[in-house]
């Protein structure tokens, strides 16, 4: 069953929605330092306000494809609420958060679902704190999402003594893999969790990206503060809009198309049986499936970039391998990373389409276009640490005064801002790291 909601049947229909093509609005706003404020995410809501049109809009004027943005954990609103539910904890990154949406139409389903995912969270040992109900004003929705919303819950958990960061996140993973694969299995149907995580929060929606702060309480707190700001308005291309299809998904937002999209979930669900990881152990077989052929070309493209991620490579490594440049008729391609291409691609195909790409796993910030380039992103970077990169100029305000620098990229370029070292790292820099690993 898959793990998307309501997609409708076209197999009656002339239409063929792979075939679909157009452009999404796409960017992310960040502090390079890795400061977090409630600044951040208001040049983020103001930036997908901005891109507005670049979504389909519905004749009510209120429904959209989808819009959201992913952030970091809302410390000083979610640790108020775990300890209202008896939890104090020790330290901020003691705290994770799953964000389910769960069946509207029966309490039967909502039920078992939360019990799945409670004796999946408790069988790893992870502590539960307790579910929240995610503050809603349906006001801002137009007919059609009302009539399809999800009932969306916040799960509140806490990392187990003496685990380290990245082992929680990949716990986190493998609980949201066999939660998923449980409800499947009991045919508990229009259940999603857009994101489980201790690092990264989804807040998305069927909805224009006007009404997400609308529609979200939460983002209009002063104390929702952040250093990452993920942001999406959708155009539906391959797939029918749904709740569960809106971006961003779990690291990365998408303007584009992947046109190879078949071939790179059958290469990749081919080579399932081959996996082989330290990281993961005997914990493989949870990786069975992890492309939905349900999903958007997007969500695919996301699940397998997560796949790599917390497989140990670095965020600019995996989409390196998974969206490479022209390498082979580039001259400007140096020996060293000319065998870094050749190398991965014995074992990864390109994802290849018009794209651009936003994405973070919560500490590193980048963004790439493929080796077409049709796909615009520019950037700029002030003074005082704010990195902005969109579709288009000009989808937030920062002065003139305070720009330090600004720019775009060029097809097949990547930008990365580690604000863990608070610092951009450009193209040439991040692919000779890379090759010279």
């Amino acid at each position: 069953m898959s793990k998307y909601l309501k997609i409708p049947e076209t197999n009656n229909s002339l239409h063929r929605p792979e075939l679909e093509r157009d452009s999404c609005g796409v960017g992310v706003v960040a502090h390079i330092k890795g400061e977090k404020s409630h600044r951040v995410l208001r040049l983020g809501l103001d930036s997908v306000n901005n891109v507005t049109h670049r979504g389909a809009v519905n004749a009510d004027g209120k429904t959209g494809d989808g819009a959201g943005v992913t952030t970091n954990l809302p410390y000083k609103i979610l640790l108020p609420v775990a300890e209202e539910m008896g939890t104090k904890l020790k330290e901020e990154k003691d705290l994770a958060v799953g964000v389910f949406f769960l069946p509207l139409n029966s309490s039967e389903n909502q039920t078992k679902a939360k019990t799945i995912a409670e004796g999946v969270v408790r069988k790893r040992k992870i502590g539960i704190i307790g579910w929240r109900v995610v503050p809603t004003e349906t006001g801002a929705l137009g007919q059609q999402a009302i009539d399809t919303m999800p009932v969306i819950e916040q799960l509140l958990l806490q990392r187990p003594e003496g685990m380290d960061e990245d082992t929680f996140e990949r716990q986190l993973y493998l609980c949201r893999r066999e939660i998923e694969d449980k409800t499947s299995d009991e045919e508990i149907a229009d259940f999603y969790i857009p994101s489980l995580s201790h690092r990264l929060i989804s807040y998305k929606g069927f909805m224009v990206a006007t009404a997400v702060e609308q529609f979200y309480p939460d983002l209009k707190n002063e104390a929702y503060e952040t250093a990452v700001c993920l942001y999406h308005q959708r155009f539906s291309t391959n797939t029918f809009p749904t709740w569960a299809l809106s971006q961003p998904f779990r690291m990365l937002c998408h303007n584009g198309e992947i046109n190879t999209v078949r071939g790179n979930r059958n290469w990749l669900n081919s080579r399932i049986g081959q996996f082989e990881s330290e990281i993961w152990g005997d914990e493989l077989n949870h990786l069975n499936h992890v492309i939905d052929p349900d999903g958007s070309d997007s969500a695919s493209l996301d699940s397998a970039l997560e796949l790599l991620v917390l497989s140990g490579r670095s965020v600019p490594h995996a989409m390196a391998m998974l969206v490479p440049p022209a390498w082979k008729i580039d001259p400007f391609t140096t020996k060293e990373v000319e065998d870094f291409y050749r190398y991965h691609s014995c074992f990864c195909e390109p994802w290849d389409g018009p794209a651009a790409l936003a994405f973070s796993d919560g500490r590193t910030v980048a963004a790439s276009l493929d080796r077409n380039g049709l796909r615009p992103a520019r950037y700029k970077i002030t003074t005082d640490g704010i990195f902005s990169l969109g579709s288009e100029v000009g989808t937030c305000y920062l002065p003139d005064d305070e720009i330090e620098k600004k720019g775009r990229l060029a097809p097949g370029e990547m930008i990365v801002v580690d604000t863990v070292k608070g610092e951009v790292i450009f193209n040439d820099e991040i692919k000779q790291t890379l090759a010279t690993q």
